[in-house]
């Protein structure tokens, strides 16, 4: 048993204090962590352990709020970056399971979230979505549950939208070539692109004719 000697507030940090047992520092702590503490108080090792445990929570969960405070972020996201802290497994299962309880994480509406952001500023396929969601580690089924309604015409076409008008003045080759490109890029697929492309060559003014156009296909 070890007896707190002195709690004192850190100069640099208003907000955490140092702890000094049998009359040595011992550690810090953010002060809500060692608020039970007092002057004269006797604790044992398990004890002691238990607040360095708390105090790591502490600071693994401001961590995670900061990270969160960017954009949403998935729960692999998350723990990826409180790993790279150095915050223990056990650690990290708490955290999560805490944003859980607050619903400040939750994987399925991360995922509708990030496609319905994507449908509308960014357009891509569903296999691209689908690629893009598993790098965050989402698991299958909240990404099919997010992208199984997706009208790849409607994207396909929107994202061309935004493309076009970087092509005006093109021969038709060209312009195939290069709205063609963008599209399969962002993941979509010749029976997708094939008509998209044509769609809009004739809404920007292409004046191909029929047998022309058919053999430049």
């Amino acid at each position: 048993m070890k007896t707190v000697t002195a709690i004192e507030v850190q100069k640099n940090n208003p907000r955490r204090v140092n702890i000094y047992l049998d009359d040595e520092f011992a550690f810090g702590l953010a002060k809500i962590t060692a608020a039970w503490l007092k002057v004269g108080q006797r604790v044992d090792e398990q004890k002691v352990e238990k607040l360095l445990f708390d105090e790591a929570l502490e600071k693994a969960y401001q961590q995670a709020m900061l990270f969160l405070s960017f954009r949403a972020r998935s729960e692999a996201e998350i723990r990826k970056n409180l790993a790279k802290h150095e915050f223990p497994a056990e650690v990290l299962d708490e955290i999560i399971q805490r944003l859980r309880e607050e619903k400040l994480v939750n994987d399925e509406e991360f995922a509708q979230a990030w496609v319905a952001n994507r449908s509308e500023f960014r357009p891509r396929s569903r296999r691209a979505l689908t690629v893009e969601l598993k790098r965050k580690g989402v698991a299958e089924s909240a990404i099919r549950a997010a992208t199984e309604a997706l009208d790849e015409e409607s994207l396909a076409y929107l994202a061309a939208q935004k493309q076009v008008r970087r092509l005006s003045g093109l021969e038709w080759v060209t312009f195939r070539e290069k709205l063609s490109g963008f599209l399969a890029r962002r993941g979509f697929s010749y029976e997708i692109i094939s008509p998209t492309v044509k769609r809009l060559w004739s809404e920007h003014g292409g004046s191909l004719d029929n047998e022309n156009f058919e053999e430049q296909t």
